[in-house]
């Protein structure tokens, strides 16, 4: 992009030099009936001095150009005016196995969290031998799968080395105490570069640690290798390659949390941590066989990570099982008051909670669109064989959700986000130039006006509502991962979602079910889900070639 331009822009800068000021009258009147408006001519004419004192402010202000990591202050809220945050929260007992280490010591790499933590509570590994156990994984498959951008090595041991010590001291933070894992590369980690997975930041250093990986570090995880992400958060093309399917290595990995779900799917790591503006922990998670959880809006600061969109950027746990999803998201979960969009809600999961006890339903509509002998029938019919009553429901998609919302938010509040990588002309450098990707999303997005902005974000406002009061009767909401509008309208509305694996298409690829849960309740739809992989076997399938 040469140079940074509104329509407003341009037909300023035309009717300064125009021949008439009817010219510019009519321009006016041209330009904003691209915005759904009719002016008359003396109205236009009305606009015009205003419109140059407006040109002049711009420029004013375009003098100093504003950083990604500058606090939007208007924070978003999906909770709908006169209802409270749950923030009674209870002791959760995790259930520890009594285990020994494998024979065979490449089973670890796919050993579940409880499993992990077990035989380093127990003292029958260090997490320094853990801890070089996958480094050794990420070394040898990082480059198969381009899911690593940088190993933290040195960091790792010298934190494997504090697990231990403090392990024969007897202090123990807990289940994922010298548990090894990687972070999405747009976290930032003080002293290693964060990337943003595109090359205009490829050599970022940023003087900060993330909430989130402070939050890991109080609770003696090890921190192993920074995980790529599409350019900027978008699908899995990063300036050192594209993420691969650990299933199928000719296909992508999607994205945007890239390299935390092929890495976790392929045992290259025991959880990593990814993020979820419109997708990006359900899509890779599905793609790669994955459990991804992404969380409420707001149950995780996102304070030291990348800004796209403030008010629908979501961090969450990529794990091999809901239940790890579970263990991870007690430990990351919270504010440091650096987020204003972020609180600090409770959790009350419980390993052995009676889901009977919860009120299941499934989207007839839109399972009717597929075939009767889909796998994700068979969801359903495993819930009822447990005693499960799950209830065919209506969901009013289209009517709650009859414009595309979330197009207007996210594109330019990202713009808003990345003005000052466009107005330097950088956005050039980015992977990708086509008309779909951000270098021509982040130009077309100044076309927003924000009196749209605005308003959209009142009708959002109605849209949390009428999920929050339709989800009143469920705790459970069963939906095909990708089917009709569910998949933005949670999004907008912050409700929590489980994604997990139930299968493989046709070409060997994982297919997945999403859970939706009740905004703040991700304990339920864990619990729900926990049930399910207890006893099935989907996401306990690995991908053959990263089985040694």
């Amino acid at each position: 992009m040469k140079k940074p331009a509104t329509l407003l822009s341009i037909f300023i800068s035309f009717f300064v030099s125009a021949q008439t000021k009817l010219d510019s009258i009519q321009l006016v009147r041209n330009t904003v009936a691209l915005y759904d408006l009719e002016f008359s001519d003396t109205e236009a004419d009305s606009m015009l001095n205003a419109l140059r004192f407006y040109k002049t402010l711009y420029k004013r202000m375009h003098q100093t150009l504003p950083t990604n990591n500058i606090p939007y202050p208007f924070a978003f809220s999906p909770l709908p005016f006169g209802n409270t945050i749950p923030t009674n929260q209870q002791k959760i007992n995790w259930q520890l196995p009594n285990i020994p280490l494998p024979a065979n010591k490449s089973e670890l790499a796919f050993y579940s969290l409880p499993q992990l933590a077990s035989l380093i509570k127990n003292k029958k590994i260090s997490s320094v031998d853990l801890t070089r156990f996958f480094i050794e994984r990420l070394k040898k498959w990082g480059d198969t799968l381009e899911s690593v951008i940088t190993l933290t090595e040195d960091l790792a041991m010298q934190q494997a080395k504090q697990a231990d010590e403090e392990l024969k001291k007897g202090v123990y933070r807990g289940l994922l105490h010298g548990i090894p894992y990687g972070l999405k590369d747009l976290f930032a980690v003080r002293g290693y570069k964060t990337t943003w997975g595109t090359t205009p930041y490829k050599d970022q250093v940023i003087d900060e640690d993330a909430f989130v990986y402070q939050q890991l570090r109080k609770a003696g995880a090890v921190l192993c290798a920074k995980l790529s992400l599409g350019a900027l958060a978008n699908n899995n093309k990063w300036f050192g390659g594209e993420t691969k399917n650990p299933w199928n290595l000719k296909e992508g990995s999607s994205g945007s949390s890239a390299g935390s779900a092929a890495s976790v799917a392929a045992g290259l790591l025991p959880f990593a941590i990814g993020t979820e503006t419109q997708g990006s922990i359900v899509s890779p998670s599905t793609r790669c066989g994955a459990t991804g959880l992404r969380p409420s809006f707001g149950s995780i600061s996102r304070s030291g990570a990348m800004v796209l969109c403030w008010s629908l950027d979501k961090a969450g746990p990529i794990c091999r099982s809901a239940e790890d999803d579970a263990i991870v998201f007690y430990y990351i979960k919270g504010t440091d008051g650096k987020d204003p969009g972020a609180v600090d809600h409770a959790f009350n999961y419980d390993p052995k909670a009676d889901v009977k006890k919860l009120r299941f339903a499934y989207v007839e509509n839109y399972f009717n669109r597929l075939p009767k002998d889909a796998p994700e029938w068979k969801v359903i019919d495993f819930y009822q064989s447990q005693g499960i009553e799950v209830k065919p429901i209506a969901f009013p998609d289209s009517v709650m959700y009859p414009y595309n919302i979330i197009s207007i938010v996210l594109s330019a509040e990202s713009a808003a986000a990345f003005d000052e990588l466009t107005r330097t002309n950088r956005d050039d450098l980015i992977e990708r130039q086509d008309r779909n990707f951000w270098p021509n999303g982040f130009r077309v997005s100044r076309t927003i006006p924000a009196v749209e902005y605005i308003n959209a974000n009142r009708y959002r406002y109605n849209l949390c509502k009428s999920m929050y009061d339709f989800m009143k009767d469920y705790d459970v909401l069963i939906v095909p991962t990708f089917s009709g509008r569910q998949l933005a309208i949670t999004n907008l509305t912050g409700n929590p979602v489980v994604c997990m694996p139930i299968g493989f298409n046709n070409t060997g690829s994982p297919l997945s079910i999403t859970l939706i849960g009740k905004l703040y309740d991700e304990a339920s739809i864990l619990a729900a889900a926990k049930v399910f992989q207890d006893k099935t076997d989907h996401n306990k399938m690995h991908p053959a070639k990263f089985m040694n």
